[in-house]
């Protein structure tokens, strides 16, 4: 007899519009970068009078509408306004240059921008360099006059919302459907950026029951909420009906927060831990409220983890995940103190392993490629076969990165084969970075390593080879770096030096040299 799927969907939006319906006046968002408070209802009608504003322009399900905003409480309305009319987003990284912000938008054929006033210059060449771009909303621009003879004709957010219905979009939302373009890298972004679900967004309950999450929890969330994480924790407040504080990361402010707001739980990157810790108002504050502190598997420095048992003394969680898989694995306080050194052990409906190159599964203790899969997974990058084929193979996402699983499941992370620094928290492909000092006329040869950092957790550290007699130095290369990059791909430390980099003898440069000639003593 043949099995039927269920009738009910993983779907996005109706995670709010049951958040409306069960929290309704319960306070949902506390934005503190406009100082304004809203309830689940409220969060709910103001997403329905996006969507349905941004149909009456005449976009549709399946088009794609690009959004570049700090963390406020508009880029949690867009997100979920673009998940009740099927439109396709992309939530833009600001810390990105912006030729490579145009030249995301310009790939993925984006037709409308929703942006913030802060980057209204953006927002200009955008309306005249993109010839697919005919909607442009401005958020927080409600006193600067916006000009009608400019094409698109830009809007205020806030009279788009005021002009519009208040009324579910009545729009067949499918849990395969497209919801937005999570965006890992590079110069383009195109050979890293993939198409996440509906499905892949409605099923996030594993993580956050992970962490042991309640409706007694109040969330402060300062991870730039354009990223996956960051608005997955907006996911969960909606999920458990938990107040939720969203803020641009700033120590001081941070701390004043966490006292006012009687904080119990935030998501941060070793970086933020460290500026907090060394900051003179820690000790100014009252933190007491605070349960828990979360932070990305295998990154957490042993002095942080230490100062913060001193200082804080709060339990911490770490978790592991690619973007491409979400979250796959996560330590418990408890899991710390059974295993020390691992990243914890799978979360509900994931599952890990650890194979060898032909992609046999290893005894426990073997070091080999660690791979995964969980219903927030990817299944392709966008336009990009060939990288689809090398990561998702044989119904599994391939890490890149090399752990042992132990008897009990958990897992350690013992290296990379990808060559990827994570700084702040932030990927940068070294091969990003190497392509534009390249085009440097002075530089003969170049590799790009990470360093350890107490700070950044990796220093992105470019040793570099100029061309006999040139006039190079560490800063001309940071400058020229500065005109093509982001300002977290450039690198914080250029090491110059006369002879040839280590290479095998097919002319792969020998990176694992470099960072043992040049890495801090311990």
């Amino acid at each position: 007899m043949a099995i039927k799927r269920g009738m009910g969907k993983f779907v996005v939006g109706n995670i709010l519009v049951t958040a409306a319906l069960r929290f309704g006046e319960r306070e949902a968002f506390y934005c503190s970068s406009t100082e304004r408070r809203f309830n689940f209802r409220q969060v709910n009608e103001r997403c329905n009078r996006l969507a349905n504003g941004l149909s009456e322009m005449g976009l549709k399900k399946g088009d794609v509408v690009a959004f570049l905003t700090t963390n406020r409480v508009e880029i949690v309305e867009t997100f979920f306004a673009l998940a009740k009319t099927g439109l396709i987003g992309i939530p833009l990284n600001y810390r990105l240059a912006k030729p490579e912000l145009l030249g995301l938008m310009r790939g993925l054929n984006t037709r409308a921008l929703i942006c913030e006033a802060g980057f209204a210059d953006i927002a200009a060449e955008a309306s005249q360099d993109l010839p697919a771009l005919s909607h442009l909303v401005m958020i927080g621009a409600d006193n600067l006059p916006l000009g009608a003879s400019e094409k698109p004709a830009p809007q205020h957010y806030e009279k788009l919302l005021d002009s519009s219905d208040a009324g579910e979009p009545q729009v067949e939302i499918e849990e395969a459907d497209p919801f937005y373009f999570n965006l890992t890298s590079g110069t383009t972004g195109m050979p890293k950026c993939y198409v996440l679900t509906q499905y892949n967004n409605a099923t996030l309950m594993n993580m956050f029951h992970a962490f042991d999450l309640s409706q007694r929890d109040v969330i402060l969330t300062v991870f730039p909420m354009f990223g996956r994480v960051g608005f997955a924790w907006a996911v969960a407040g909606m999920m458990y009906g938990i107040r939720h504080v969203i803020m641009n990361f700033d120590v001081v402010r941070s701390l004043k927060l966490i006292e006012r707001e009687r904080i119990t739980i935030s998501n941060l990157v070793p970086t933020m831990m460290a500026m907090i810790l060394g900051n003179e108002e820690l000790a100014r504050h009252d933190l007491s409220s605070l349960r828990a502190l979360v932070f990305a598997g295998a990154m957490l420095p042993a002095t942080i983890r230490e100062e913060i048992a001193t200082k804080i003394k709060v339990p911490i969680y770490e978790y592991y995940g690619l973007q491409e898989t979400g979250t796959l694995v996560v330590s418990t306080p408890d899991d710390r103190m059974r295993s020390p050194g691992s990243v914890g052990r799978a979360i509900l409906h994931t599952e890990v392993r650890v194979v060898n190159d032909k992609g046999d599964v290893l005894a426990p203790g073997l070091i080999g490629e660690i791979v995964g899969r969980s219903p927030g997974s990817a299944t392709a990058y966008h336009e990009n076969p060939e990288k689809s084929n090398e990561i998702f193979r044989d119904g599994w996402v391939h890490t890149g990165d090399l752990g042992t699983l132990d008897e009990e499941g958990y897992l350690t992370i013992r290296g990379r084969k990808k060559d990827m620094i994570v700084t702040g928290g932030q990927n940068v492909y070294a091969a990003d970075v190497e392509d534009v000092i390249m085009s440097c006329p002075e530089v003969l040869d170049c590799a790009v390593i990470g360093l350890p950092d107490e700070l950044w957790g990796e220093r992105v550290t470019a040793v570099v080879v100029p061309l006999p007699g040139a006039a190079v130095t560490p800063e001309s290369i940071a400058t020229h770096c500065r005109q093509q990059l982001a300002g977290f791909r450039v690198p914080k430390q250029v090491i110059l030096q006369t002879q040839a980099l280590p290479r095998t003898p097919t002319g792969k440069v020998q990176k694992f040299i470099l960072v043992e000639r040049h890495r801090p003593p311990a």
